[in-house]
């Protein structure tokens, strides 16, 4: 039976995970090596990276650490972060990483999807648009959350589908971290302007807000990063996994 991916979505700063709320103060979290064992031993859908600073420092994620990642990994990853050139893309799929996620450049230079899904195909390119509500608008933020874009996040996620992704990842700043719930409006919104999965990610808390993101939602895919790291009110670090039964339940309840 057919059941939408599930997918933790781990960030990186030096070398270490770390989790945000709202892009803001990264909590530092573990090895990510540590955590790829784990996810292995659970057998996670998927994993995706995305290395929180590297756009700002104008560097793509350590290849190092990807390469290590995959030599780890059981299951297919993605890795995101200062993404920018077909090079940089090369050096990532070669590391081991499956898929890539291109931010900055899903929003300024849409080209490079293009460019990058005729030579990998579009099922390893994945369009992310970072999204905050501004007077009743999802407007697009760039450079890891830090400067705001002229467009849209409807118009973006067109362009970016049209251009060759072959999959967008939704993030909400406003739920990052929050554990609140994903924000369904913005998801829908994406959902209705494109023809291609989109993974919905920023707020999950609980399982039941997969379900919302899916069902309410029509998410392909959800993500999340708290949920899978901490556990309880004093959010201490356990890194976790539903088994396949809880997930083959948690969908087909509906």
């Amino acid at each position: 039976m057919y059941r939408p991916r599930v997918i933790p979505c781990l960030l990186l700063k030096d070398k270490g995970l770390v989790k945000t709320i709202k892009f803001k103060d990264p909590t530092y979290i573990g090895d990510p090596i540590n955590a790829v064992k784990i996810f292995n031993d659970a057998k996670a859908d998927e994993l995706v990276f995305l290395d929180i600073t590297a756009t700002r420092e104008n560097r793509i994620t350590d290849v190092e650490v990807i390469r290590n990642i995959g030599e780890e990994a059981f299951m297919p990853f993605a890795v995101g972060g200062g993404i920018n050139t077909l090079e940089h893309i090369t050096q990532l799929i070669s590391a081991g990483a499956e898929k890539v996620v291109i931010n900055t450049a899903t929003t300024n230079n849409p080209s490079l999807l293009t460019e990058a899904s005729k030579i990998y195909g579009r099922q390893s390119i994945i369009a992310s648009i970072d999204v905050k509500k501004k007077g009743g608008e999802f407007v697009v933020y760039t450079d890891g959350g830090s400067i705001r874009s002229t467009k849209s996040a409807s118009a973006t996620a067109k362009a970016a589908a049209e251009a060759g992704a072959g999959e967008i990842l939704i993030n909400s700043i406003d739920q990052d971290g929050t554990q609140e719930g994903y924000d369904i409006e913005l998801i829908k919104l994406i959902c209705n302007s494109v023809n291609i999965p989109v993974i919905a990610v920023g707020g999950a808390g609980d399982f039941v807000h997969f379900t919302d993101a899916v069902h309410n939602g029509g998410a392909s895919a959800v993500a999340a990063g708290s949920l899978f790291v901490f556990i309880g009110r004093k959010r201490a670090v356990l890194i976790n996994y539903p088994d396949s039964d809880e997930l083959q339940e948690m969908f087909s309840n509906e």
